[in-house]
């Protein structure tokens, strides 16, 4: 089977990898980093299959365009993909689902001291969200009233994000370690992705900085059981495809869901409509059997099999440019790539890598290289892993020293310090 998967990140060279091993492979645009790469747009493409990695793409419609013409294609159309398209539709969205979540209310750019009042109304921290896309980079957690109070008026008068940021959702902070949970969706059912992952979204240690998109994970989590992961799909996941399909809305693709375990149980805290990045990189290399097959079956409407995983932990570490994520540098030419991959365990994905034209990799993007441990024990995944990123470097190479950090070995057993 050829499979074309749009996009150009770690998310996509994960996909493109992991899809490689049963079938032929093309990425658009891809990267110099990634095997398959093409300038050819997807609507141009010959391929049995199409996976869309990234949600811009899936927002603008891509995956209604190409299924028009009949293919298939993993990934949500423009109306699924406002889950993520439209914080507060979304939010709209699962409260009449009845998902449990954290209150909330939205406002746009005629509404500002509304949303000031509203806010006074919370105890911190104070969670502020753009409405639209804004690329994991439009949510500010904050303990004072002021920042948040000026992060307002900033979103809603365009200057922090254009016309994503002309409506906000503000919300009540949760506290609790957050999860990611993913879910295939083929229009009629949702399947569990049977795993739980978790992101690092600050850039430095000890969950400190701003927010990024994403520093760093592992995979799975040692303190959530098959049983916690059931209790989510049923109380926020299946309730949300139900309430799409009541909407008319064929969801066809993968649903991320990210929680927050708080002392009241899971609560939702967001959808997105594609795979995380960096959960993604140490996800889909743990997929037993032909990926191909299985994406195939839910861009088809008919999921046959669960998928099934090995029971490997993995972890990333997100090594990033000078800047990230405010004004991140590009051109620096990055060393030490095949050296780490020569590691055993150790993969890299390119996430923001160019060419020089001495055909060197440099450094094209804020996110630069997810480098990634593999194992049967978490910790040693994570000791692989900076192994790894120890050869890499770059001139201002940022990266954080503690993903996975927390997890420790009791009795023989993997649990959170």
């Amino acid at each position: 089977m050829r499979v074309c998967v749009v996009g150009s990140g770690g998310r996509e060279h994960a996909f493109a990898t992991t899809l490689s091993r049963y079938s032929e492979v093309v990425v658009t645009p891809g990267s110099p980093g990634i095997k398959g790469s093409t300038a050819q747009p997807a609507t141009e493409i010959e391929a049995d299959l199409f996976v869309i990695g990234p949600e811009g793409p899936l927002v603008e419609g891509l995956a209604d365009r190409l299924r028009s013409e009949g293919r298939a294609v993993f990934g949500p159309g423009s109306d699924g993909a406002r889950l993520e398209g439209s914080k507060a539709w979304m939010k709209d969205l699962v409260q009449a689902a009845g998902v449990p979540t954290a209150r909330y209310a939205s406002f746009d750019e005629n509404e500002t001291n509304d949303a000031l009042k509203f806010l006074s109304t919370l105890a911190p921290p104070y969670v502020v969200k753009t409405d639209g896309l804004a690329a994991g980079k439009g949510v500010l957690v904050t303990e004072t009233y002021f920042d948040a109070a000026e992060d307002v008026r900033a979103k809603l008068s365009g200057a922090a994000f254009g016309d994503s940021g002309r409506r906000v959702v503000i919300e009540e902070g949760l506290s609790g370690p957050e999860l990611s949970l993913f879910a295939f969706c083929d229009g009629e059912k949702a399947v569990l992705v049977p795993t739980s992952a978790q992101d690092y979204k600050r850039l430095q240690d000890g969950d400190i900085g701003p927010n990024t998109g994403g520093m760093g994970c592992y995979s799975p989590m040692p303190t959530i059981s098959p049983a916690d992961l059931d209790e989510m799909m049923n109380k926020a996941v299946q309730p949300t495809v139900e309430e799409l399909r009541k909407r008319g809305v064929d969801y066809r693709g993968v649903l991320f869901a990210g929680f927050m375990m708080t002392a009241d149980g899971p609560k939702l805290l967001e959808f997105n409509v594609r795979f995380g990045d960096p959960e993604a990189q140490v996800i889909l290399p743990r997929f037993e059997g032909d990926l191909t097959e299985t994406l195939f079956q839910v861009a088809n409407g008919h999921l046959q099999e669960p998928p099934s995983l090995s029971e490997d932990a993995m972890v990333a570490v997100v090594l990033a440019s000078q800047g990230y994520p405010t004004s991140p540098q590009i051109g620096d030419v990055i060393y030490g790539v095949e050296q780490a991959r020569e590691i055993d365990g150790v993969d890299i994905f390119c996430a923001g890598v160019n060419q020089n034209p001495q055909g060197e990799l440099i450094t094209g993007g804020g996110r630069v290289l997810n480098v990634c441990g593999r194992a049967t024990k978490l910790e040693t995944a994570r000791d692989l892993a900076y192994k790894g990123v120890s050869v890499i470097s770059w001139p201002g190479m940022q990266y954080r020293t503690d993903i996975a950090a927390s997890i420790r070995i009791v009795d023989n057993k993997e649990e959170a310090v």
